[in-house]
């Protein structure tokens, strides 16, 4: 039973953590397109603030998957 209710735990813990890292990927990751759609000759200073946001969206569903680890 206590099993069942581990796995559970771990499985809303990293479920829920990497919701709202999802979103903000796609919403980077969109702006950025319509940025560049806008004004191409700002390609390259767009790119990296972009991956640097990516990368800190990314750091929580890292989190959530620790957090999900270290359930015991």
């Amino acid at each position: 039973m206590s099993m069942d209710l581990t796995m559970l735990a771990k499985a809303l813990t990293i479920g829920l953590g990497s919701i709202a890292p999802a979103l903000a990927i796609g919403m980077i990751g969109s702006k950025a397109m319509e940025s560049i759609g806008r004004n191409p000759e700002a390609a390259g200073k767009i790119f990296v603030p972009m991956l640097l946001m990516a990368a800190f969206a990314e750091a929580v569903a890292i989190y959530a998957l620790v957090i999900a680890f270290s359930i015991k």
